[in-house]
């Protein structure tokens, strides 16, 4: 694997799914639920749920991925015609053999993820989900600094109130309180809620000087009685 490589992380709900990866050397994608650019994908990772007991919530394996072509689901399991999305279409990777790596990469929140995009490099360097996740050099710069100061969060999720949903960057949950952190040179909402503080920075502002803002960050952690799990 390339540092450049693209690598598709998707989430495996079926130990059947799994199996078939193993034994036929292909995974299957609902067409309506495909990400963008799937067809630019290298290497396929599968990130397990609970339905894979002691391995839930790890990523394992990956393979390349060697093609990819449109089918029906009765294309792909013709003793299940009858099955109501037999007519559906399906995204079907071609694959080579499955690779265990050395170690696994961990979600250690358990943290549902449907489909995670990231490099090679990411990929082989990471131990724990967060790793694979960013969107640029200034939010990946900002997480080695956080994971550095042993601060541990979540990466890119979504909150929601009654009234609005916030795209947070970092969400570090802490002992009296929560921190989102929105890196975004335009404006963007903050979250506005009795249960978290809120800072935002520009890439700008962090390429100038990260750890200024990391410290700024672990200020506030300190505030609200640090954080409720850390990193090593």
């Amino acid at each position: 694997m390339d540092a450049g490589d693209i690598v598709l992380v998707a989430l495996l709900n079926s130990p059947r799914d799994l199996e078939l990866a193993r034994r036929d050397h292909w995974y299957r994608i609902p067409a309506k639920h495909a990400p963008a650019h799937l067809t630019r994908t290298r290497y396929l990772a599968f990130y397990l749920t609970r339905a894979f007991g002691d391995h839930k919530w790890t990523i394992r394996e990956y393979a390349p991925v060697r093609g990819h072509e449109l089918v029906r689901r009765r294309d792909l399991f013709p003793d299940e015609s009858d099955h109501p999305r037999a007519d559906d279409a399906y995204y079907k990777l071609q694959i080579g053999r499955l690779i265990a790596l050395p170690k696994p990469i961990v979600s250690r929140r358990s943290r549902r993820a449907l489909f995670v995009w990231t490099t090679g490099d990411k990929f082989s360097r990471a131990v724990e989900l967060n790793d694979l996740l960013g969107k640029g050099e200034a939010d990946d710069a900002l997480w080695r600094a956080l994971k550095d100061a042993h601060i541990g969060g979540e990466r890119h999720i979504v909150l929601r109130d009654a009234r609005a949903r916030y795209r947070v960057d970092f969400w570090i949950p802490c002992a009296r309180g929560n921190l989102a952190v929105i890196v975004a040179d335009a404006s963007r909402k903050l979250p506005k809620t009795k249960l978290a503080r809120a800072l935002r920075f520009s890439t700008g502002e962090i390429e100038n000087d990260c750890a200024g803002c990391a410290d700024q960050i672990e200020k506030i952690v300190r505030e609200l009685g640090g954080t409720k799990y850390t990193v090593e």
